[in-house]
């Protein structure tokens, strides 16, 4: 409901997507949120610095491609900042331990990517990844983390290519 309100207060129009589904929230968030609950994340949300600036983009769909591998899905809000790009994804769960930190930015890492394609495309020149940056908002803590040292396109890849799982499917179990 926070994300939806947000795309009502930046404008933008919802589409239903399988993020939208009980079940697929944001890391130690709390599903069905009460009505104080959701009046408090949007006063922490309009405390924030995000509430001040006007997003370039909202909700922004993506598929691109990265060697054989497609990445899928959908931004939360895109900022311009200067000459470049910062990619936000707002988060209503708690803010992770320094311990899963790397792990869970690696969706930064897709985000950033992703942006710097689909922008490259809109524009019809190359957009260079030093020019995205990417960060979480965990709007309840008011904190805003933006990893310094992302995975580039190349890492993301190897990291794509190796780790746990890759090369199988997983129905492979099933026999």
């Amino acid at each position: 409901r926070f994300h939806l309100w947000l795309e009502h207060r930046f404008g933008a129009t919802h589409l239903l997507d399988i993020d939208d589904l009980p079940g697929a929230g944001d890391h130690g968030a709390v599903d069905g949120v009460s009505e104080s609950d959701l009046t408090a994340l949007q006063q922490a949300f309009e405390s924030s610095r995000w509430a001040r600036q006007t997003p370039e983009a909202v909700e922004v769909p993506f598929e691109v491609g990265l060697g054989e591998h497609l990445l899928r899905g959908r931004m939360d809000a895109v900022f311009a900042d200067g000459d470049d790009w910062i990619v936000v994804d707002w988060k209503t769960g708690r803010v992770p331990g320094p311990w899963e930190m790397p792990a869970v930015s690696l969706q930064l890492a897709v985000y950033r990517y992703a942006w710097a394609r689909v922008l490259s495309a809109r524009l019809g020149r190359p957009v260079e990844l030093h020019r995205v940056r990417a960060a979480f908002h965990y709007v309840r803590a008011g904190r805003t983390v933006e990893p310094a040292d992302l995975p580039d396109a190349e890492e993301l890849l190897r990291l794509l290519s190796t780790g746990p799982g890759r090369g199988r499917l997983l129905s492979d179990g099933d026999r």
